[in-house]
């Protein structure tokens, strides 16, 4: 064989340095083709080209210091000074000019070109992901603007909290594995983990309140599914009033609280995949789960007329008291979980998981987790679990549609929700035989 086509069998294409330049050009026409659009002074060509010297400066680096125990990178930080001071021309000519100020475009060539070097130096995922993420931020930049100066100040707070609580707390937890002793028994946690799944639970709190204060006034599609990402009880409130104040809301009244648990159940799978991938997934929970999620929306879209629109009233995407308030209810469960389970095996675990179902689903769920993680729990115990607690919640809704005068809407909810359970139920005892 010969040596040229040798060497391109033995290493993956990818890694070929001609190859790494095509995808930095790749990125950088991608990242300018916005700048391009919106005909700023800085287009598609300009960044394509900031991306390859980016690249090849950092190639140049490498090879120069290839097998060398120390060395110090020349041309990157050379080429880096020049993008910048470039950029600042750019942004002064912007200042002295009609056209304005030219930040944006500025900070976006910079971009380009740290593109450009990651894509050089193999970290191709690292490269497209901020390629993508920065290109996405400059299209969306009116959307972005309109939702900024649209928070008040209770959601500005709010926002500032989450990401105190998401990015100054977790490094200051212990990393790996710490035992806590409950008694009798010994219950491994993982800190990290834990605050990670609280703050992944706010997070979908916040995304979705965001998504029904923007598109709420679109149908009971948004309200009732993404209101139940956000509250589930707000969504149940919602619909008692309005079946209240008109009889023949029922139907989409049905269909708002039947969204809201289907929203409710994917969460809880969300959680359960999100946090078990990386280890051993617990595949067994999708098809109970899936059950739910699929058999509340199709009920849904089969009843009511999804166009109909139903304005909720949420207080806040974010509070730090609640966030603190299910981690602590999170403890109490994981503990009592854990004692139960020691005590009284697994149907101690389960009676644990129905009555803070009736609580937070979420709370239950993410206990579960935890006690299976660190192989507290087998992973049919841990399936029937989190059913257990998503049927629970479910259980909830039913008691509180009961309460409504309206006796077709409390029937309807009852008569859907026992039907989606036994379904559920039965798919959960065959997936985890």
């Amino acid at each position: 064989m010969p040596l040229g086509v040798e060497s391109i069998v033995a290493s993956p294409p990818l890694d070929t340095s001609v190859a790494r330049i095509a995808i930095a050009v790749a990125l950088g026409l991608f990242l300018g083709l916005e700048r391009e659009w919106s005909q700023k002074a800085a287009g598609i060509r300009t960044f394509a080209l900031i991306s390859v010297l980016g690249a090849i400066f950092a190639l140049h680096d490498s090879a120069r210091c290839a097998g060398d125990g120390v060395c110090v990178p020349v041309l990157v930080p050379v080429g880096g000074l020049f993008v910048t001071v470039l950029a600042g021309v750019l942004m002064y000519n912007g200042m002295a000019s009609d056209e304005g100020l030219h930040l944006t475009t500025s900070v976006s060539l910079v971009v380009a070109y740290g593109v450009g070097v990651l894509a050089a130096l193999g970290e191709l995922l690292p490269a497209t992901v901020v390629a993508v993420t920065s290109s996405l931020l400059l299209v969306l930049k009116r959307e972005l603007h309109g939702f900024a100066w649209g928070l008040n100040r209770e959601e500005m707070r709010s926002v500032t909290e989450f990401a105190i609580l998401s990015f100054v707390v977790y490094p200051l937890l212990p990393a790996g594995t710490v035992p806590v002793a409950l008694g009798p028994a010994t219950v491994e946690i993982e800190p990290r983990v834990v605050w990670l799944m609280v703050v992944f639970v706010a997070g979908i709190g916040i995304a979705n309140y965001v998504v029904v204060k923007t598109y709420g006034s679109k149908g009971i599609a948004v309200t009732g599914f993404f209101g139940g990402l956000a509250s589930s009880t707000a969504v149940v409130g919602t619909m008692l009033d309005h079946v209240g104040e008109r009889a023949e809301a029922a139907a989409y009244a049905v269909a708002g609280v039947l969204l809201a648990n289907a929203a409710m159940a994917l969460r809880n799978l969300l959680i359960v995949l999100v946090f078990t991938l990386g280890g051993r997934p617990l595949w067994p929970v999708v098809p109970p789960l899936a059950v739910v999620v699929l058999g509340s929306v199709a009920v849904a879209a089969l009843t009511a007329d999804w166009g109909e629109s139903v304005p909720m009233d949420l207080d806040s995407p974010f509070s730090t008291r609640n966030a603190l308030s299910f981690g602590a209810m999170f403890a109490v469960v994981l503990a009592a979980g854990g004692l139960a389970e020691a005590e009284f095996g697994a149907l101690g675990f389960y009676a644990t998981a129905v009555f803070s179902g009736l609580v937070s689903s979420a709370g239950a769920t993410t206990s579960a987790v935890v006690l299976y993680r660190t192989g507290g729990l087998d992973s049919h115990t841990a399936v029937v679990a989190v059913f257990l607690a998503t049927a629970s919640s479910i259980g909830v809704k039913v008691a509180l549609a009961a309460t409504s005068t309206n006796r077709a809407f409390a029937r309807r909810v009852a008569a859907w929700s026992v039907v989606l359970l036994v379904a559920g139920g039965l798919v959960a005892a065959v997936s985890t035989m």
